[in-house]
């Protein structure tokens, strides 16, 4: 061992010995070895480090998740009869909601929060720190939930699931809030890559929904971590549960029209699911039941739409991949259409149906009590729309109708529509189809979509509640930075107040024995009744009629904040008014500080320092 190496094993060595002095004696060893290696690497290196394990953490459990549903689906659909998967078609919907809420209750404490929209929160509100619980909470429900039939998809939880393990990574080597929020968005967008074993169409749902108004430069990370997420899946994952389509025809610009009309329909479509999602989301909240019941009631919905359409059931990427292959006969064999004659109406009428009825499955599944996203169910209904929209025209009597590509665009149409996410979606159809020449038709459908979304609502109806409320970053990068400081972090609430029956005498003991230069004026009940500060005052600071009362002096104020007012509709206020003080009160009009405009600015700057550094 030449001196170099001895001295880098002794280095190691004292480091050993002083990470486990100071009261991390029970840290695993691999832990050591990953903060000597955080120690001795540049920032750069121990990010990418860190992609690499966060990307194949998070790829494994996608892999794994990934698995268990699959297998329980081919043998459903494929080893059993189709009178006896009648029976599972009434049974593992209802049970899988009813276990799921079970599971929450009983081992998450009610603790359900779930969707990317929990992500988002933690994101901007939390210092991008994701609860350990999350790392497996998602994979246990969703696997219940959608592995028993719960018509909805795998792939949000799996991002939660990564992201959980990205900040949990990076809170246990003590990283800053940057690099905490890029190991997050790489851990998701591992579980999106080795979901769809796409990653770039994992690094295009980092950019698109989680890092949206967040500011930094590194993105190597996020790459490699999609590149592990990937391999992973293509290594363990067998041929028939990866998420690809291998016939397709080559892009004719003859068939644009075909795109655009497809285009409109997925956006048209997107709307539709988003609005019977709310609706669903409104009715099951609104009933005056317990959440078991509620559970109850959601999994018998879903059992007897599954009963009478089960391609309803579960994901449904094989229903899409049979309609790829031209086995609607094979798909509407497994339905109680069977006993109708199959001719053309037939095959229309039920793809209708399936695709109007798939959104109300998805909405009972997620909102009764189960756990999903809707990545699979945006996916299933836009091939379904292609597929129909594709029959229709052939029915009609058009030629040389694009039959594959209809059905792999409509995917990405519907995609962009309900999740607004174009780029995801594009990149995602092209990466899962090996269509990279159908880039033209796939922007064309997935922008058209997106674009008919936005204007029916300019914030994903998902996550609107949250933007209005401030506690998820938009485009709006100061909004952001501002939603991300809390305002009873800059009230005083060691403000001087006193009595609207009070004496000038008493005002100037308060003014000789306090440094405010502000007072609240309150009632009895501590109720403000208006504000005074030492401008005011001087005027009378050497009157001689000292039985004047405070109430004579006291003015109203330019405004009022309340203790739920957000940051920036308080900086507002300031500029409206052109003051630096205000009042803050509470629900009952309360008297409970002062807040200054200086204090905000003063952090606003320094933490867009922090953001710009």
């Amino acid at each position: 061992m030449n001196f170099h190496n001895k001295k880098k094993f002794v280095s190691f060595l004292k480091f050993r010995r002083d990470f486990q002095q100071y009261g991390l004696k029970k840290a695993r060893s691999y832990e050591i070895i990953l903060h000597w290696l955080k120690k001795h690497l540049s920032r750069n290196q121990f990010l990418i480090l860190s992609g690499i394990l966060v990307g194949c953490t998070a790829g494994l459990a996608g892999v794994i998740l990934k698995t268990f549903v699959h297998n329980i689906h081919h043998f459903i659909t494929h080893e059993v009869h189709f009178e006896y998967q009648i029976i599972f078609y009434i049974v593992f919907p209802f049970l899988g909601i009813v276990l799921t809420a079970a599971i929450v209750i009983a081992l998450f404490k009610g603790q359900d929060k779930k969707g990317i929209g929990a992500i988002l929160y933690e994101i901007a509100q939390n210092s991008s720190i994701v609860s350990n619980v999350k790392m497996y909470s998602q994979v246990i429900q969703s696997a219940v939930t959608v592995g028993l039939g719960g018509s909805a998809g795998i792939e949000s939880p799996i991002a939660v699931t990564g992201a959980a393990i990205g900040s949990n990574y990076a809170r246990t080597y003590r990283l800053s809030y940057k690099e905490r929020t890029l190991l997050l968005a790489a851990g998701a967008t591992a579980g999106i890559a080795s979901a769809f074993n796409a990653p770039i169409a994992g690094i295009m749902f980092a950019f698109e929904i989680l890092l949206t108004g967040v500011v930094f430069t590194d993105f190597i990370p996020l790459v490699v971590a999609a590149v592990c997420g990937s391999l992973l899946s293509r290594i363990l994952l067998q041929e028939d549960i990866l998420f690809r389509f291998y016939t397709r025809e080559p892009f004719n610009y003859y068939n644009v029209p075909y795109y655009l009309i497809l285009g409109l329909l997925t956006g048209l479509y997107a709307r539709y699911f988003v609005v019977v999602s709310q609706k669903v989301e409104h009715f099951i909240h609104g009933l005056q039941l317990s959440r078991l019941r509620k559970a109850m009631f959601g999994g018998a919905v879903l059992s007897l739409l599954c009963v009478l359409f089960p391609p309803l059931f579960g994901e449904g990427y094989d229903t899409v991949k049979d309609f790829t292959n031209g086995n609607i006969n094979s798909v509407i064999d497994n339905s109680l259409f069977r006993y109708f004659e199959i001719k053309e109406w037939t095959v229309i009428v039920f793809l209708v149906l399936v695709c109007l009825l798939k959104a109300f499955a998805t909405s009972f599944t997620i909102f009764s009590g189960g756990n999903g996203g809707n990545f699979a169910p945006s996916l299933f209904a836009g091939g379904s729309v292609g597929f129909l929209f594709a029959f229709i025209c052939q029915t009609l009597g058009f030629s040389n109708v694009p039959v594959t590509n209809l059905i792999l665009v409509g995917m990405a149409g519907a995609m962009s529509g309900v999740l607004y996410a174009p780029l995801t979606a594009i990149f995602l159809i092209a990466e899962s189809s090996f269509g990279y020449d159908l880039f033209i038709p796939l922007m064309i459908v997935a922008v058209m979509s997106y674009l008919i979304a936005k204007w029916f609502a300019p914030i994903s109806p998902e996550l609107k509640n949250l933007a209005d409320q401030g506690k998820i970053f938009t485009h709006k990068h100061d909004n952001n930075l501002l939603s991300s400081l809390q305002t009873k972090d800059f009230i005083d609430f060691n403000s001087q107040i006193i009595n609207e029956n009070s004496s000038l005498q008493k005002l100037y003991n308060l003014i000789s024995n306090g440094r405010k230069n502000n007072f609240a004026v309150v009632d009895d009940e501590n109720k403000l009744k208006g504000i005074l500060s030492l401008d005011d005052i001087r005027p009378y600071l050497f009157n001689e009629n000292q039985e004047l009362n405070i109430s004579k002096l006291v003015k109203v104020p330019e405004a009022v904040v309340h203790l739920n007012d957000q940051l920036v509709n308080i900086i507002q206020m300031f500029d409206d008014t052109d003051t630096w003080h205000l009042p803050v009160i509470d629900d009952e009009d309360k008297f409970i500080g002062f807040i200054s405009k200086s204090a905000i600015l003063t952090s606003y700057r320094q933490l867009l320092k922090d953001y710009s550094s």
